[in-house]
């Protein structure tokens, strides 16, 4: 699913990749998903509008507030290893909000909106939703234009007068029990939403399907276009597409976000640095990697389902 830094559109810097050498596909996916330049607006940007800054450190730290659906036994499950995850790379608590009121009740701060749904596509709730956020965030869109609901998962970061604000809306099981297909789809995209929103990173084409995958934020083109979400064939297809969980690959670009000393990490200086300190994050990913405890949210062996 696509990741929307909405404002803006991404157009990827051209750096040469480094060749020959172990750190080689590291470096070239580290620059495919995070190296780009911000160059146009979706709509106009008010003149007096701050400017916008890509760190991957600034959502560390922030409280993820549910709105919508109570979260699925097995949604909140997800949320909490990621949570556990976040906190041991970046150091800092990742805190579930539970708002059954609405996006109001998510209070103020660095706030991370995520709205559960499971049964109809909720294109009036998001609108709702986006609208509450222009009021508070100054984010200026567009009057009298919705958006609408296009995957089953998707996630927005928008940019306004007052501040950063990110919007996931995340489809979860109705059923009590989920299929083994439901458990790990429905993982699967919550896994690769909080991983896009918490760090900006890219969707990475993956176009040779012979070649493994390195990282979740790889999509394999997959046609899956009038297949019900809820069907098992969409739910396979997408399955095939990318990693069912994280990478060590993408476990070691946590760490580099958490450690980076530059103040864009959306630049040729972060991508120096992660070939500077090489050896240092790949080991502290191993570590991470190697813990039991995040077998729900990272796959050692990075294969897709």
């Amino acid at each position: 699913m696509a990741l929307r830094f909405v404002l803006i559109v991404f157009l990827i810097v051209a750096l040469p990749a480094q060749a020959g050498t172990d750190r080689g596909p590291f470096l070239d996916m580290a620059r495919k998903g995070w190296v780009y330049e911000l160059r146009s607006a979706m709509w106009p940007r008010a003149a007096d509008m701050p400017p916008i800054r890509i760190n991957g450190r600034d959502m560390a730290g922030s409280v993820l507030c549910l709105i919508g659906e109570p979260p699925h036994p097995q949604t909140l499950q997800v949320l909490q290893g990621f949570a556990a995850l976040m906190h041991e790379v970046f150091g800092k608590p990742l805190p579930l909000r539970f708002a059954d009121t609405g996006l109001a009740a998510c209070g103020t701060g660095r706030i991370v909106f995520l709205r559960l749904y499971s049964g109809a596509t909720p294109h009036g709730a998001l609108n709702d939703d986006l609208r509450r956020m222009d009021l508070s965030y100054g984010i200026g869109f567009p009057k009298g234009r919705n958006q609408w609901v296009l995957s089953p998962a998707q996630a927005q970061t928008f940019f306004g007068r007052n501040g950063m604000a990110t919007h996931m809306l995340v489809k979860q099981s109705r059923q009590a029990v989920p299929t083994a297909l439901e458990q790990k789809f429905f993982a699967s995209i919550l896994i690769e939403e909080l991983y896009q929103s918490f760090t900006f990173g890219m969707d990475i084409l993956h176009f040779d399907l012979q070649a493994r995958f390195l990282s979740k934020l790889e999509e394999a083109p997959i046609n899956l276009r009038n297949l019900a979400w809820d069907s098992p064939r969409f739910m396979q297809g997408l399955l095939r597409s990318n990693p069912a969980r994280l990478c060590p690959f993408d476990v070691f670009m946590l760490h580099a976000l958490a450690r980076s000393p530059v103040e864009q990490t959306n630049s040729p200086e972060f991508l120096s640095f992660i070939e500077t300190r090489f050896d240092d994050l790949e080991q502290l990913a191993g570590a991470t990697v190697a813990r039991a405890e995040h077998a729900l949210i990272v796959d050692s062996a990075c294969t897709s389902n």
